[in-house]
């Protein structure tokens, strides 16, 4: 059985994966912000149990095994995102992380009664699929922070890394930029380190590291 230590990590590596990165040792340790010794010693752990595996170029990959607890851990996070705000009324920048306390303890029986009391979300409120829904990231999706002046977007969703600060969710939300909202790319300064969206006769200007977590499908 699992500690709630080593489903973090697990989580994380699913994460980091899902978003593209490629993950080693010196950046889970960053991600997990623990000391390159605690992080060795952990890895250890994940190994012998048969989570992950380290290859050749020391990426680190989950097992089938890891991967199951992986999706479990990250169904039951989004699940209860989508309680809390959607049935409680939390604010969709709190609910990430009462959602990483709440993801450890629901039982796979509570799991099930909660997306049929949900009616089966496919998402989070913050567009990430939810595992075993069916829902899949749209392959031509891409980060904001990619997309040139004039281009009409849709936000698909921000990614879980950008889900951890608060702060930046409520920007976004007091923005208008939110999944299945449509905007306008009027201005990229990569000398300001900004891009700026409408919405209307709106506009939000947003940094470019920021812009990397918000997804969008570019207008064809």
């Amino acid at each position: 059985m699992t500690t709630p230590t080593i489903e973090e990590y697990i989580e994380a590596i699913y994460i980091m994966q899902s978003e593209d990165s490629v993950v080693i040792s010196a950046r889970l340790a960053e991600r997990m912000a623990v000391s390159a010794p605690t992080m060795t010693d952990t890895l250890k752990r994940m190994t012998k149990q048969g989570y992950v595996v380290v290859d050749r170029r020391k990426e680190i990959n989950l097992t089938e095994k890891g991967k199951e607890v992986a999706e479990s851990l990250v169904r039951r996070h989004r699940l209860s995102e989508r309680w809390l705000t959607d049935v409680l009324g939390l604010d969709w920048s709190k609910a990430h992380q009462e959602a990483c306390k709440l993801e450890h303890a629901i039982s796979p029986e509570v799991e099930e009664k909660l997306s049929k009391a949900l009616d089966n979300p496919s998402t989070c409120p913050h567009g990430n699929p939810i595992p075993g829904s069916g829902k899949t990231v749209p392959k031509d999706s891409i980060s904001l922070n990619q997309v040139s002046n004039g281009n009409e977007v849709t936000v698909i969703r921000v990614s879980q890394s950008g889900e951890e600060d608060p702060r930046f969710l409520d920007y976004l939300m007091r923005g208008g930029i939110v999944p299945g909202a449509k905007l306008k790319v009027v201005e990229v300064a990569p000398w300001a380190g900004t891009v700026t969206v409408s919405s209307g006769e709106n506009s939000v200007s947003i940094g470019m590291q920021a812009a990397a977590h918000v997804w969008v499908c570019v207008k064809r």
